[in-house]
Order: C-alpha cells, then structure tokens, then sequence
C-alpha cells in the first residue's frame, strides 16, 4: 500500500529553504526565517472537540499578531481518542485564516504507516490506540475482530481508510527547525547534530526531563511525555498533557523573543501568561 509512496512525497512541502532527504530517511524542514507567531500543540489524540476549541482561542489570541502565524501540531495526533479519522479530515482542510498549519510525525503517526503497510492481527499498533482509530474510519469492531489473517485484515483496512489519509500522513517531517526553536514530537539527542538526529530518537526518545538542551542553543518544544501541566523552562516546553486521558489540550504560544504563553482546551478553557 506504500510501496513508493514515500519516495514521492519526501521533500515535497515547500517552505523557506526546507532541508531535503533521501528516500526512506528522517525528513526535517529547516526554515530560515522566524515567523511572527507559533501556536504549538500537543498530543492530541482524536480529540478532534478539544482541537477545535483550542483553535478558535489560537485565532483569538493571534489577532494581535501581524505577519506569518503558525500553527504546529507536534504529533500523536492519531490513536486512543473517538475522532482520529475526523480530526485527520480536519487537520488535512485548510488551516484557520490568515495562518499556516504544519504538522509533525508522532510515533502513533509511524506506529500506523507501519500497520498499513504490513496489516497483522497482533500488530501492537492495535493495542495502543490503533484499535480505536480503525474504528473512527467505520471500519466494523465484528469484522475487525473476525479477521484472522493478514490478507484479509489488509483488504478489510484499505477498504476503510482513505488513501488521501495515508498520503498524508506519510509526507509528515519528524522535525521543524527555526533560528528559535526545534520543534519534534519526542525529543533530541544531545551530542548528535541536528540534521543527523533520526526518528528513533525525535518519535520516541524519553528523558524524564533531565535534559536541558541548553547545549542545542534552541528552545525544544515537544509532547509525547504525558505531564499534569505543560512545562516550561529556558530551553525547553513539553506541552502533552494527556488530552486523550480526559485532561487537558495544551498549546504554547511562541514568539521570536522567547516569550511563551499557554492555552488549552477542556471541559473548560485555561490561559497562564508566562511571557
């Protein structure tokens, strides 16, 4: 089903002096300039009504912001939540007007181009939020149970989910570079140049917060550790905080002076101004 798929989308977005790639490597977008604004968000989840609450504050909030906005979606935005089919729709329609949304490869993004490139009953895909996501596609919980081989659950699998979903899902880049921020869904490795980091690190990389990045010269922004608040440090802001568990969507508002605000989405709205 991806036979060649990445080769023809790897280095297709354009931006600002994108770094290219060859096939099958770690795609980076590299931008020279620094936009006037960057919304980033967290691990969404399928939580495509706490996403749509939380862009109608980023709209508010952008209003007194002139020039490039951005929105930037840091990945894991598939899998465990009721609406991942939904939400990719959503995130695949334009952006909000007057801004620019790119969005980052999560390790669940990886975890399902690998199911439906090679669909298998035991796929650990499956049990960690694949199950739920394949549901939000129609895809019947009787016929997904009933599928005992991998040719069947394959046919059953690419009957279901889109082709234009897996073309995008398959052209995301694992990092986004500014003259201020790297922003990934997991983490960097220290000591490893930037454009040497690979997926196996910026998808799944865990640190338990001790790194502080401050070697790198840029402020990492990240989720994938699920965290009761957003945190928030001179050369750091993890922003997952469990939208998917029944907490909260955070996102940091980023200038180029350093400053960070957060947002979020929940059953209600929260704002603390760190800047």
């Amino acid at each position: 089903m991806l036979e060649g798929l990445f080769e023809r989308l790897l280095g297709r977005s354009k931006g600002n002096a994108p770094s290219s790639a060859p096939a099958g490597a770690p795609r980076h977008l590299v931008f020279a300039e620094q936009p006037a604004v960057i919304y980033a968000i967290g691990d969404i989840h399928g939580c495509l009504d706490l996403l749509r609450q939380l862009e109608t504050e980023i709209v508010a909030d952008a209003e007194q912001f002139t020039g490039d906005r951005w929105i930037v979606v840091l990945g894991d935005f598939v899998d465990r939540g009721p609406s991942s089919a939904a939400l990719v729709d959503h995130l695949a329609a334009p952006a909000p007007k007057g801004f620019r949304r790119l969005l980052l490869k999560g390790n669940h993004e990886a975890m399902m181009l690998d199911f439906l490139d090679r669909p298998r009953p035991g796929a650990g895909w499956l049990a960690s939020g694949g199950r739920e996501t394949l549901l939000s596609y129609g895809v019947p919980f009787e016929a997904l149970a009933a599928a005992r081989g991998a040719r069947a659950l394959r046919r059953l699998v690419e009957s279901y989910v889109p082709d234009e979903h897996v073309a995008l899902i398959a052209s995301l880049p694992s990092l986004i570079e500014t003259p201020r921020h790297l922003l990934v869904h997991a983490g960097l490795r220290l000591g490893v140049p930037t454009n040497a980091q690979v997926d196996a690190d910026l998808l799944w990389y865990r640190d338990d917060f001790e790194e502080t990045y401050s070697l790198l010269g840029k402020t990492v922004v990240h989720g994938h550790q699920v965290r009761d608040e957003p945190l928030v440090s001179e050369f750091r802001v993890g922003l997952d905080t469990g939208a998917c568990l029944g907490r909260r969507l955070s996102a940091a508002r980023l200038t180029p002076e350093g400053g960070v605000k957060l947002l979020g989405a929940e059953r209600r709205s929260f704002a603390v101004d760190l800047s």
